[in-house]
């Protein structure tokens, strides 16, 4: 399988692509600083250089040529301002998606924020706000699209190990998950297409992946385990 992943240096993207690797498929990370090439590719992915904020949706579809799929795990991090919120959160995704209808690639995995379909509250600062809102915008708009999608909102990310354990369901209670268990949700959710159409909460929970994932399938991702039913 090859996954094209936007955002390929990020911590979840790196995750994504070693596991991908490790199991024999084709992860392509697409950076716009030549400096993370060797990140990438110590990951086990082949690195392509392009700008989302600077480029065309022609451009960026050439290089998804032959993807089964495409990741949406770019963002534009900490400390940046509320106008690149805006241009790489909502515009990138909004243009992966335009290149991936261009390139025939109908798989779509959007990286999303949990208390994302809520947008900004008046308790965040601007540039919280700003985050929120592009993050609801772009799932709005993806689901709007023409795609086999499915939007994961993760919560609070932390650096710790996977545990391999999660609750995965339509809506549950504030929680963390580590970025490595976010990565592996993702490699299971590139195997399920009966999870395209999806919008799922992730936080680390008592339930194997494998498990999770299938769970969101059978029972439609409703009445699925919640944090409110003790599953977190």
């Amino acid at each position: 399988m090859k996954v094209v992943i936007a955002g390929g240096h990020g911590r979840i993207a790196l995750h994504l692509e070693r596991l991908l690797a490790e199991r024999g498929d084709h992860p392509v990370g697409l950076i716009r600083n030549p400096l993370h090439e060797a990140d990438v590719i110590a990951a086990g992915a082949y690195p392509v250089l392009i700008d989302l904020e600077n480029t065309t949706a022609a451009a960026l579809s050439e290089h998804l040529s032959g993807a089964d799929a495409v990741v949406f795990a770019a963002g534009a991090g900490a400390g940046s301002s509320a106008e690149r919120k805006d241009s790489v959160d909502r515009a990138g995704a909004a243009l992966l998606a335009d290149a991936a209808i261009l390139a025939g690639v109908r798989r779509y995995l959007l990286v999303s924020a949990i208390g994302s379909d809520a947008g900004a509250q008046p308790e965040h600062d601007p540039v919280f706000a700003a985050y929120m809102t592009a993050k609801q915008a772009a799932d709005e708009d993806l689901r709007t699209r023409d795609l086999d999608w499915t939007v994961i909102r993760p919560g609070a990310l932390t650096s710790e190990s996977g545990s391999g354990h999660v609750t995965l369901t339509t809506r549950v209670g504030r929680g963390s998950v580590p970025r490595e268990d976010v990565a592996a949700v993702l490699v299971a959710l590139l195997d399920e297409p009966r999870t395209a159409g999806l919008s799922l909460d992730l936080v680390s929970g008592r339930h194997p992946i494998a498990e999770a994932v299938a769970a969101t399938v059978l029972a439609g991702a409703e009445g699925a385990p919640t944090a409110e039913n003790g599953e977190n």
